[in-house]
C-alpha cells in the first residue's frame, strides 16, 4: 500500500513540475482522488491535516545543497556544499563540498541576503552540519564529522566570548557521543532545558531515532532518552524542531504514514508524552525528501526539499501555513425542561488542563470558542444553580468547519438553612428582564424547585421578599421589588401551589446585602437584585 501511494504521489509530482520550474511550489488537494491505487482513508488523512502550506524558493538555492538550521541574531543559519574557490575539495562519499556553516541577513520584509560564512572557529576543513543554540545564543551546539568518515557526525558545544563578535570558545566534545554513532541534527527547545537530536545508537527502533537530554542549570545534561515508538520508527526519523510555544514537535519521518521519503509530521506535546504523529500533508510533503522544518513566526518557517524543480539536490522554501480556523459552538439548556441557559460561564481547556479561553453564554444561551485541527479539548461549565459539568471532545476536521455541541446541566437541590436568624429556601438569583417584572424564563427552572419543596412539604408557607438594587428613585424601585415578588407568586399558584400559602413583599433597595452605596460595582448591583424565599411556617 505504502509503495503504491508513493509511486502515484511521485507520478503526479512529475506531471505537476512537468509543467516548469516556479517559485511557488503548491501540490493540488484533488490530485489524490485522481488514484485508485490506494485506499481512500490514507487519501483523506494527508486532505485533512490541517494544514494549507505554500512554498516559495527562499532565493539563496544554488545547484548544491543548502539546508536550514535556525537563526542567530535575527540570521538564518543553513548548512551548505556549495563550492567556495576552484581549490574546493569534493567530499567522495556525497560528490559534493564538504559543508559549511552559513548565514543569512533578514530584512523587515522577510527577504534573505547572499549567504556569508558563519564562522571561522566553527567551519573547518571537515563536514559541519545541523546547530542549534541557547535562548540567551550563548551557547552553540553544533555537529561535525571528521575528514576519514564524512558521514558521521559528532556533537560538540562552545561558548561565545563575552563582548565578542562571533568568537566561540571552549569548544569540547560532548559525552553522549560514541564510536561507531552519527549524533546529528540538535535542536535545544526555546526554555532551553532540553536538547532533541537523531542518532543511530544501539537502542534505536531502527535506523536513526530521535533523542532528548535535560540541561541543566550548571551546563551539564543528561544521559540520552529515547523518544520511545509513539515517535521513532523502524525507519530514519530525524530533524526535531517544536513550536514557538515548545507545544507541537516537529520532526521529518521515512516511516508512519508517509507519501515517499522524508515527510515532515507533527506531535503534540503534552504533559503525559508525544501523541500520535500526523502527516503534515500534501501541500508540504512529496514523493521526495522533506526535511529541516523550523518556525520564524507562528504560521512561517523554513524547509528544505530535494524535489525536482528546485536549483539542485536539496533546496531551502519558505513555507507559509494559511491557518485553519475552527470554532466549536452550540447552546447550553436545561436537560429536564430544555430551557434556554444565558450567563453560564464556559472555559475551554487543552487535553493538559491548561485554560484557553473562556465564554459566557449569550441570551439564547449561545456559545462559540476558537479551536484547533486535531486536538483534544475538555469544556467546563459554570452556572449558579447547575452542577458544575464537563464534556471532552476532539477536533477531528482539517478544513475550516465549525463544531457543533450543544450542552445539557443538571440542576442542582434546593437547600432549606438558616439565614439571618430565618429559615429559608436557599438557591440561586431570580433573574427579571432590566427595569421589568416578568420572570426571566431561565429562573422557571429556579422556581420550580421551590413548587418542589412546597409539594414535598404540604404545610409550609412561605414569603417571597424581593430587592432592587440602588439605582434609580426609592419610589420607584419600592414598586418594581413588589411586582417582582407578586409576579414570583403568580408562577407559584400557576404550577399549583396554593395561594394562601404564600406572602410576597417588596423592599427596593432598603435592605441591601452589599451596603456599598453610590459606589457600586456591577457584581455589588446583582447581589443586592436578589428574590429571597422564607419560611414562615
Amino acid at each position: 500500500m505504502k509503495k503504491e501511494l508513493s509511486l502515484f504521489v511521485f507520478l503526479a509530482s512529475l506531471m505537476l513540475f512537468s509543467q516548469g520550474p516556479s517559485n511557488v511550489v503548491a501540490f493540488n488537494h484533488d490530485l489524490p482522488h485522481k488514484a485508485d491505487l490506494f485506499n481512500t482513508t490514507s487519501v483523506r488523512a494527508f486532505e485533512d491535516s490541517g494544514f494549507d502550506f505554500e512554498l516559495l524558493d527562499a532565493g539563496v538555492n544554488t545547484p548544491f545543497s543548502e539546508i536550514g538550521s535556525g537563526f542567530f541574531r535575527n540570521k538564518l543559519i543553513l548548512v551548505s556544499s556549495k563550492k567556495l574557490g576552484g581549490l574546493a575539495k569534493i567530499d567522495p562519499k556525497t560528490k559534493e563540498a564538504y559543508k559549511e556553516l552559513y548565514c543569512l541577513d533578514i530584512s523587515r520584509n522577510g527577504a534573505l541576503s547572499a549567504p556569508y560564512l558563519f564562522s571561522r572557529i566553527l567551519n573547518t576543513n571537515a563536514s559541519e552540519d545541523q546547530l542549534t543554540f541557547s535562548p540567551d545564543e550563548k551557547t552553540v551546539y553544533y555537529t561535525r564529522s571528521s575528514k576519514e568518515n564524512s558521514l558521521e557526525f559528532k556533537l560538540y558545544r562552545a561558548v561565545l566570548e563575552e563582548d565578542s563578535h562571533g568568537n566561540w570558545i571552549n569548544n569540547e566534545l560532548l559525552g553522549m557521543n560514541e564510536s561507531g554513532v552519527s549524533i546529528e541534527n540538535p535542536f535545544v527547545n526555546h526554555a532551553g532545558i532540553q536538547l532533541y537530536f537523531s542518532a543511530n545508537l544501539a537502542d534505536s527502533y531502527g535506523g536513526f531515532d530521535l533523542y532528548v537530554c535535560d540541561i541543566y542549570e550548571d551546563g551539564s545534561i543528561s544521559a540520552p532518552k529515547n523518544l520511545g515508538n509513539i515517535i521513532n520508527t523502524a525507519y530514519d526519523d530525524k530533524y526535531p524542531a517544536l513550536s514557538l510555544d515548545d507545544k507541537y514537535f516537529y520532526f521529518a519521518s521515512k516511516g508512519h504514514q508517509n507519501m515517499g521519503g522524508f515527510d515532515l509530521f507533527i506531535s503534540k506535546a503534552s504533559k503525559d508524552g508525544f501523541k500520535t504523529p500526523r502527516n503534515m500533508g500534501n501541500t508540504i510533503n512529496s514523493a521526495y525528501d522533506e526535511i529541516a522544518y523550523f518556525l520564524a513566526a507562528k504560521n512561517k518557517g523554513y524547509v528544505s526539499s530535494n524535489r525536482p524543480n528546485g536549483k539542485g539536490s536539496f533546496d531551502i522554501y519558505t513555507a507559509v501555513n494559511n491557518e485553519v480556523i475552527q470554532t466549536i459552538a452550540g447552546r447550553v439548556v436545561d436537560q429536564e425542561t430544555q430551557i434556554k441557559l444565558p450567563n453560564t460561564l464556559i472555559i475551554l481547556k487543552d487535553e493538559d488542563g491548561a485554560e484557553l479561553g473562556r465564554t459566557l453564554t449569550g441570551e439564547d444561551g449561545s456559545y462559540s470558542l476558537s479551536v484547533s485541527p486535531f486536538e483534544s479539548y475538555t469544556l467546563n461549565t459554570h452556572k449558579d444553580g447547575f452542577k458544575d459539568s464537563t464534556s471532552q471532545f476532539f477536533t477531528n476536521r482539517g478544513y475550516k468547519t465549525t463544531y457543533r455541541k450543544d450542552l445539557e446541566l443538571l440542576t442542582t437541590e434546593p437547600v432549606i438553612a438558616e439565614v439571618e436568624n430565618e429559615m429559608r429556601i436557599v438557591l440561586e438569583n431570580i433573574y427579571f428582564d432590566f427595569n421589568k417584572w416578568n420572570v426571566k424564563e431561565e429562573s422557571f427552572i429556579s422556581l420550580n424547585k421551590i413548587v418542589k419543596v412546597l409539594k414535598e412539604h404540604p404545610e409550609m408557607k412561605i414569603a417571597i421578599n424581593a430587592h432592587t438594587d440602588s439605582k434609580g428613585h426609592d419610589a420607584y424601585n419600592m414598586n418594581l421589588s413588589e411586582k417582582r415578588a407578586a409576579s414570583t407568586v403568580k408562577y407559584l399558584i400557576k404550577n399549583g401551589i396554593n395561594k394562601s400559602r404564600l406572602q410576597s413583599k417588596g423592599f427596593g433597595e432598603s435592605k441591601p446585602l452589599i451596603d456599598c452605596k453610590n459606589n457600586c460595582s456591577e457584581e455589588d448591583l446583582q447581589v443586592n437584585r436578589r428574590v429571597e424565599f422564607v419560611i414562615l411556617e
